[in-house]
């Protein structure tokens, strides 16, 4: 969702004129593609963990600090950045997912009273089945948007489409074993993150080696 993938960037498309830094020094900005898909892959794999009851784990509380510190705050900045570097793209991915995760843990804080409020009334697992397949629609729109990128991005946006249409439906249906199948997925889905991430951090002339995404060829016309 970074450089591998970078759009260009200005109004509609056209790259604005760069200033000229004096004595010819030019500040390079670094790539955030590897912070914002490592820190997306790790609170979603330790989050798909607990679905799938990994030991025993029914309650999903402890991921409520990744989500906030990893999840939200450090891909919201790596979102931020993205836009520094002209990635519209990378940008709405990271900051959408960044406040995805800060919005997730905001509903298991503590005194925050969100899941209180449906403790007498039943609603509680439709209203988030419809806020996981919210967030279905948006994943998807980021699949279309990454069909001309690389092959590593698809698969990524497909399994997390997937991943939130199965929880929402677990949600929905009330059946463990439909979260469980979309807790296994979202483990997939991190696998692919942290493959993305690694093969956006491991460039060349400062890795000992390159690892393939999958390249998508430049249209012709």
């Amino acid at each position: 969702m970074s450089h591998l993938e970078k759009a260009e960037s200005g109004t509609f498309g056209a790259t604005p004129p760069q200033p000229v830094p004096a004595q010819g020094y030019r500040r390079r900005i670094g790539n955030p593609g590897p912070l914002g898909l490592f820190s997306f892959a790790s609170t979603t794999f330790i989050l798909s963990l607990y679905n799938v009851q990994a030991r025993g784990i029914t309650h999903p509380n402890v991921v409520v600090g990744m989500a906030l510190g990893v999840g939200g705050l450090a891909q919201l900045l790596a979102g931020m950045w993205e836009f520094a570097c002209g990635n519209t793209f990378g940008a709405t991915a990271f900051s959408s997912y960044g406040g995805f995760w800060l919005s997730y843990a905001a509903l298991f804080i503590p005194g925050s009273g969100i899941l209180d409020a449906y403790a007498d009334h039943g609603e509680l697992a439709s209203a988030l089945g419809i806020y996981l397949i919210t967030w279905a629609m948006v994943t998807f729109l980021l699949l279309i948007g990454a069909t001309r990128r690389n092959a590593g991005l698809i698969a990524l946006f497909a399994f997390l489409t997937i991943t939130f249409i199965l929880l929402a439906a677990g949600e929905f249906s009330g059946h463990v074993g439909v979260s469980k199948a979309g807790g296994a997925v979202g483990i997939a889905t991190a696998m692919i993150a942290y493959y993305v991430g690694l093969a956006e951090l491991m460039i060349r002339d400062e890795s000992w080696f390159t690892m393939p995404v999958g390249q998508i060829p430049k249209r012709l016309f």
